[in-house]
């Protein structure tokens, strides 16, 4: 087979034109549509509350009156409305208004008492009104527990004890 010049020039171009198209970087182009989602993200806080204390020493006892304090620290979550109170403790005899440390030998007792704003402040006790109250902030909130030892008792001598639960409700 013979080709024309005319021919065998149009040939010649188009190999060219399909070497120099391979030849030739062209750019890559990538995907610009990227796919995406949305979720939710949650906690629930519940109300919570901690409560922790110091002891109460009233030290030794000579017939005087004794005034003392500690500290009952009360946490709860921000807005979580609080109350604390304080029971009779161990002793038998005793009740929140007339609390007593007892000594097992010889028997006996010895009356003190836990108020809630001063010396000479309300009895601190477990029901509506003699409790206090509060809102917790998220910070831990002291509270000072004021005991009074009663003068003018003549109790044997020896270590008395009592043990009293604060309760925080909330």
């Amino acid at each position: 087979m013979k080709y024309s010049n005319a021919v065998k020039s149009a040939l010649s171009a188009a190999v060219l034109g399909f070497l120099a198209l391979g030849l030739v970087s062209t750019p890559a182009f990538a995907q610009t549509n990227p796919a995406t989602t949305t979720f939710n993200v949650t906690a629930t806080v519940a109300k919570d509350c901690v409560v922790s204390a110091t002891g109460l020493g009233f030290g030794s006892y000579i017939g005087a009156a004794v005034n003392v304090s500690s500290i009952v620290t009360v946490t709860c979550t921000s807005g979580t409305a609080y109350t604390v109170g304080l029971n009779a403790g161990l002793t038998t005899s005793a009740t929140v208004t007339t609390r007593q440390m007892g000594i097992t030998q010889p028997a006996g007792g010895l009356n003190y008492s836990l108020l809630t704003t001063s010396y000479t402040g309300t009895n601190w006790g477990n029901t509506t009104g003699s409790w206090v109250s509060g809102s917790g902030n998220g910070a831990a909130q002291p509270i000072t527990v004021f005991g009074v030892l009663a003068a003018n008792q003549f109790v044997p001598p020896g270590s008395y004890t009592d043990t009293i639960t604060a309760t925080v409700t909330y």
